[in-house]
């Protein structure tokens, strides 16, 4: 399911956390709160002395967040949400489920100025060339995913044969109901313009053809928005990508996202152009961490925050993780540390004028 939770803020904040019903027989009778991550710098020294005079900063933390997932998007999330100062928009998920995706923001640091939402179900209408699809729809399924709703037991065929067709049809097999938004902004008192994505891939390890064609409908859009926010504003606006891609370091959906800032060749012959170059904030800066999503049936990396390289924006710092054998993560989560089965993840930039 869709969970992801972007924060758009012009100074570094704690990571917001949301409550999850945990089965007290499982748990300590005492109750730790939950863990505040720090942000730590890139380079290793003062981030304050480093930034250059004319610079701006802000962060931004992706979180897949636990149920009730933002399905009480209305109900809980907005109003509380609002008030701590921020803003948000917000994308409930195609089909019967309902949850969705949603960023926010601080419309104090940020105005927002556009907004798209990508339906991957719109892959259906154009499936006109099912090269679209992999040939191989089988390969690569390290990722083991992460949808809390469907089984990881290997029933995955049959579920989705129930749910919604033959998998064997191209047409069914990329009705997956998976979603993403995105927005532009203008950082307040700046010139300066921001693209800030997040989205949910789909979680299924035996589908990759169907995860790697969202990856590309997710770039194709989002270079789309870049284009139009250029022409509409005048301006070169950064890019930045985030939100659980159900997909490992490594796998072809990763190297196809980074393969503009890679020198991998092993998806040459598969990869169209790539729409935008991506590069991600922890790969490029510390290595992407030993994982991000912490169950006792699956430990592993499965979200990210990409951006577009250029000569304007930089990481600065990033959101600091635990290690595999730190005490708050021992036995898998949610626990009375962590609220989701998955860690925050987050970066600090600086932009620098045009």
């Amino acid at each position: 399911m869709l969970k992801s939770l972007s924060s758009l803020t012009r100074l570094p904040i704690p990571p917001i956390s949301t409550s999850c019903r945990i089965c007290s027989s499982k748990m300590s009778t005492t109750k730790p709160s939950p863990t505040c991550p720090k942000f730590i710098s890139v380079e290793g020294d003062d981030i304050y002395s480093r930034s250059k005079p004319d610079g701006v900063r802000f962060s931004l933390v992706s979180y897949n967040i636990l149920a009730q997932e933002l399905d009480e998007y209305d109900s809980f999330y907005k109003k509380n949400i609002e008030s701590y100062g921020y803003s948000s928009i917000y994308i409930q998920r195609s089909g019967q489920k309902r949850d969705g995706c949603g960023i926010f923001y601080k419309p104090d640091c940020a105005d927002l100025l556009l907004e798209e939402r990508i339906e991957y179900n719109d892959l259906v209408d154009s499936i006109q060339d099912v090269s679209i699809l992999c040939d191989d729809k089988h390969s690569d399924t390290q990722a083991n995913g992460d949808e809390n709703s469907e089984p990881k037991n290997g029933s995955s065929s049959k579920s989705t044969l129930e749910d919604h067709g033959d998998p064997n049809d191209p047409r069914v097999r990329l009705k997956r109901d998976c979603v993403g938004i995105m927005a532009a902004f203008r950082l307040k008192n700046t010139p300066h313009h921001v693209i800030v994505a997040n989205t949910h891939i789909y979680w299924d390890p035996e589908w990759a053809d169907v995860k790697l064609a969202q990856a590309k409908y997710l770039l194709s859009r989002v270079a789309q928005f870049k284009e139009l926010v250029s022409e509409k504003y005048e301006c070169v606006p950064s890019v930045i990508l985030a939100g659980d891609f159900n997909s490992i370091p490594g796998d072809k959906v990763y190297e196809y996202l980074v393969s503009g800032s890679s020198s991998s060749a092993s998806l040459a012959e598969c990869l169209d152009e790539l729409p935008i170059p991506l590069c991600s904030v922890y790969g490029s800066t510390r290595g992407e961490p030993p994982f991000t999503n912490c169950t006792p049936d699956f430990t592993n990396t499965l979200d990210y925050i990409f951006f577009v390289p250029d000569d304007q924006i930089k990481p600065l710092s990033f959101l600091e993780l635990p290690e595999a054998n730190s005490p708050n993560v021992l036995g898998g989560l949610p626990n009375y540390y962590h609220p989701s089965d998955h860690l925050p993840i987050g970066a600090e930039f600086e932009i620098t004028r045009e």
